[in-house]
């Protein structure tokens, strides 16, 4: 009787808050899905997750075996390494000839630790934030988590796939919003914003009071034309970057942000208390990745001809609608021709023929059953082989 009665008390004491009852960020899913597949012995192509194949620059990884060599790893300022940070800055200026203080640089724990470190910063529970649709699903999760409410904004192909100012105003006639979170090239349509639309967006945005969140995470890997940033574009504005994906440092989880000059305080005090600094090894490796850009630039080079053997072969498998992928490494292809379930058509490929891509459904819960994102970040023999296993699969 009394064991029951504990139990009951347990159940009661352990139910998780309200705000964890977000949605599982599906990629990770299928990686674990994938995982099983081949710990029985299969060879799974990863089509599903944004993790290049390369690894972290050589002069990265030297750097770090030489901070380890040396001893202590410490703690570091909450803003981050002031000499990281003055190389971030550097950059602004060598990639955009931008100009962007040093003191407005804060060192983060990827991108990911930079979007709840920005949501704290600018918004109140309760305060509604617009991002587009199809769109990076933890934009949606982390606000949500937060208090906040993510208000999607649906694009479509006549912008190419892009938010506009005339959507952006019309969503905040609707119901007053607070902020707005826009990312070129986009996650996961490889859609990126020319200077001219960039610009107007942002003029639209602060002209009605909604702050500019500007995710600039797949910077460096564009091919249509050259990204530009938003940091020259508005000092109103909040931009987030990573050494994630072009300096192919996903598990050194170390990104930044630029920050308008008024919140730098703000947020430091917020990363003092969430986590005190960023691992401070990761930091040093990241300072020294800018010196490896020829490296990163010869595995962009690979991403491109990866870009290449998909645009030309999943419309030789049947695939033959996709949208547009100026930058970073996906490709989201319409599969409606197949299936009216993109869950359930990513679920057979994987279990079929080996081939891990992500539905839709988990980048826009309405209109995603059409689409699957598959990434090109791997090998040219695995796009080959993928084409071919895709092909030979959807001829059935």
């Amino acid at each position: 009787m009394l064991d029951a009665k504990l139990r009951d008390r347990a159940r009661t004491v352990l139910t998780a808050s309200g705000r964890s009852d977000v949605p599982p960020f599906m990629v990770m899913d299928v990686m674990a899905a994938a995982a099983r597949i081949e710990a029985s012995g299969g060879h799974v192509i990863h089509m599903e997750v944004g993790q290049p194949a390369a690894p972290a620059p050589k002069t990265a990884i030297a750097a770090a075996r030489a901070a380890l060599e040396g001893g202590r790893i410490d703690y570091t300022f909450a803003l981050g390494i002031p000499s990281l940070r003055a190389r971030i800055a550097r950059h602004y200026r060598e990639t955009y000839r931008c100009t962007v203080d040093a003191d407005r640089i804060v060192v983060t724990t990827g991108s990911s630790g930079a979007f709840v470190l920005a949501f704290l910063a600018l918004f109140e529970p309760g305060d509604r934030v617009a991002v587009a649709v199809p769109g990076y699903p933890p934009y949606r999760h982390i606000l949500t988590a937060l208090g906040c409410e993510p208000v999607p904004i649906e694009t479509s192909s006549e912008t190419r796939h892009a938010l506009t100012g005339e959507a952006l105003l019309a969503a905040h006639r609707q119901k007053p919003l607070r902020g707005v979170l826009v990312g070129s090239p986009a996650n996961p349509t490889g859609t990126m914003m020319p200077r001219e639309a960039l610009t107007s967006l942002i003029a639209a945005a602060e002209g009605a009071g909604i702050r500019f969140i500007s995710d600039e995470i797949y910077h460096g890997l564009d091919y249509a034309f050259p990204a530009v940033t938003t940091a020259e574009l508005s000092p109103h504005a909040l931009v987030i970057n990573s050494f994630s994906k072009y300096f192919c440092m996903t598990g050194w989880r170390v990104g930044w942000m630029v920050a308008p000059e008024p919140l730098v305080r703000p947020i430091e005090r917020l990363q003092q208390n969430l986590s005190i600094s960023v691992p401070t090894l990761s930091q040093i490796a990241a300072e020294a990745a800018f010196e490896g850009r020829e490296e990163m630039e010869a595995i962009k080079h690979g991403y491109q001809e990866n870009r290449r053997i998909l645009v030309e072969g999943l419309p030789r498998a049947g695939l033959t609608d996709f949208l547009p992928a100026d930058g970073a490494f996906y490709l989201y292809a319409d599969v409606s021709k197949f299936s009216s379930d993109s869950f359930a058509f990513a679920g057979e490929m994987l279990e079929k023929i080996h081939v891990a891509a992500t539905p839709g459904i988990d980048f826009d819960p309405v209109h995603g059953r059409a689409f699957v994102r598959f990434s090109y970040a791997r090998s040219l023999s695995e796009m080959h082989e993928a084409v071919s296993r895709i092909a030979s699969w959807l001829a059935r």
